[in-house]
């Protein structure tokens, strides 16, 4: 289990992707069946949760992070 601050980010590959980008510059793939609150392209969040290593994506843009709780810190 981690927890982080970073961007979340809408990526244009394949039918689109969400990233959320670490203060550290670490990408890792959230999944789309994420809470809507968090998908939010351009927001900053501390998000808590686990790295799937058992999960590959179409995208393929990080690891994937499953997300157990996050807080928005700044919503652009």
């Amino acid at each position: 289990m981690i927890t982080t601050t970073g961007k979340i980010e809408r990526r244009n590959i394949g039918l689109g992707a969400w990233a959320f980008v670490t203060e550290d510059g670490t990408t890792y793939e959230i999944p789309k069946s994420t809470d809507k609150n968090l998908l939010k392209s351009g927001q900053t969040a501390q998000i808590t949760g686990q790295v799937r290593e058992d999960i590959m994506t179409t995208a393929m843009i990080g690891p994937v992070l499953e997300v157990k709780s996050f807080e928005v810190i700044n919503s652009d």
